[in-house]
């Protein structure tokens, strides 16, 4: 895919600048040239990562609005999506949430050669976060089962804000066992964007999630609790 592909599979809702094109660029060349160094991704030529990473980033910002929202994206690893949305959106105050500092060296190296203003990086685990209530939008990509994504994640958000999973088809199945989390968090099921990834790569499952109500302060529970019992 090129950047006139993704541009055209967007559609009217996103439309990047030359300096935002010149950006990802500048970001596929450092995720290329850092991954020889550390295991940032599987996917490094820049058609791919056009395509299996900025497009597929961008695909939600079609239905979620991001201008001007506070954001975090938990476990964000290289940057995906939360680096594509700063660059894309440039009023969207992004908080990259990454536990490996070796990555969060990566991710602070894109943000300075970047010049990007609207990123923080901070280099905790999710569940020891003390960001309670204070974003708009929180989204996680291909970080754990969607029951342990909503506790990490729900009490991030302020009430109404917005829960984003992006997951695979299998997404059905982990949404029919995540009732008990959501009715315990406070949240309900707001919308699910269902795309085709071209070139036969799957079905991208985007669940949106509605914060309803103040979630009790005992949670997120620690890890140990957590991986051993989901809600």
């Amino acid at each position: 895919m090129t950047y006139s592909e993704m541009q055209l599979a967007l559609g009217d809702k996103i439309k990047l600048t030359d300096a935002q094109i010149a950006q990802l660029t500048k970001y596929a060349a450092l995720l290329k040239e850092w991954n020889e160094k550390m295991n940032l991704t599987s996917i490094v030529e820049e058609n791919e990562v056009i395509e299996k990473h900025f497009f597929d980033c961008l695909i939600p910002a079609k239905v979620l609005p991001l201008e001007g929202k506070a954001c975090a994206d938990l476990g964000t690893g290289a940057g995906f999506p939360g680096l594509v949305w700063a660059i894309a959106f440039p009023t969207c105050q992004m908080t990259l949430v990454e536990a490996t500092t070796k990555k969060c060296t990566f991710l602070a190296e894109v943000v300075k050669q970047l010049d990007l203003k609207n990123v923080r990086i901070l280099n905790h685990r999710a569940e020891e976060l003390n960001n309670k209530n204070q974003f708009d939008v929180v989204v996680a990509r291909a970080l754990a089962p969607l029951p342990i994504l909503l506790e990490l994640a729900i009490p991030l958000l302020k009430v109404h804000g917005t829960f984003l999973a992006m997951k695979s088809a299998k997404g059905r199945e982990e949404l029919a066992q995540s009732k008990n989390a959501l009715d315990v968090l406070g949240a309900k099921l707001q919308d699910v964007q269902e795309e085709n990834l071209p070139n036969e790569e799957g079905l991208r499952l985007n669940m949106m999630f509605e914060k309803t109500k103040p979630t009790e302060h005992k949670y997120p529970r620690k890890w140990a609790d957590i991986e051993k019992k989901p809600l």
